[in-house]
């Protein structure tokens, strides 16, 4: 069955990590920035793992062995220890306790697969396998690197204000969608990287004032 791509706000929410390894360091380095209260616990924690928690206030360590009462009010959890029965175990628990669970190394245990993130301000590109291949899925987004850069970013910036303008000024919704397709394609961005922002300001305002 084809697994269904969405962007979680997990900002404020719960999230836990059983295990403290190289893997579990670089998935609490992925949720850092979501804003979630992260939970992580383990027996015993690596230095980078414990340094990682040091600077980030917003998680929690606790060293232990795994508790099932851990993954209360939890949103997600993230099984990646190096014992397979535990991680097992702790699927099923999420599988009781209604948790979206991703056991690593594992995608028979997995409610979602974390996808390879090609990140450039608020544009972000999510490259999945279906938990296949992630090695695949990281080889294609450092092909896309070079494709997608910096300029998307500032270009993005600047559809966002118009487009919040124009949810003020354009109450037809189907005239919002035929100007901000126009603003947002190819010819567009190439003329913003040619001249200034303030010149594709000029350009974008014309270009509205034909539908309105």
């Amino acid at each position: 069955m084809s697994t269904y791509p969405i962007f979680l706000d997990l900002s404020g929410r719960k999230a836990v990590i059983i295990g403290a390894g190289t893997v579990a360091v670089r998935k609490a380095q992925q949720l850092i920035d979501t804003g979630a209260q992260i939970v992580i616990t383990a027996k015993k924690v690596s230095d980078e793992m414990a340094s990682l928690c040091n600077r980030n206030t917003n998680t929690e360590l606790i060293i232990s062995d795994y508790n099932k009462n851990l993954l209360n009010k939890a949103v997600i959890a993230i099984a990646a220890t190096s014992d397979s029965e535990l991680n097992k175990q702790i699927y099923e628990d999420c599988q009781q306790l209604g948790v979206l669970c991703n056991v690593c190394d594992g995608p028979q245990y997995c409610d979602f697969f974390v996808p390879a993130v090609l990140k450039q301000g608020d544009l972000q590109i999510a490259i999945g396998t279906n938990g296949t291949c992630p090695a695949y899925a990281s080889h294609v987004r450092k092909k896309l690197e070079h494709t997608f850069t910096e300029d998307h970013s500032r270009f993005l910036e600047q559809l966002k204000t118009l487009r919040k303008q124009l949810r003020k000024d354009t109450p037809n919704q189907n005239t919002r969608k035929a100007i901000l397709a126009r603003l947002a394609d190819d010819e567009s961005f190439e003329y913003f990287l040619r001249y200034d922002a303030a010149q594709w300001q000029q350009r974008a305002e014309k270009i509205i004032a034909e539908y309105i």
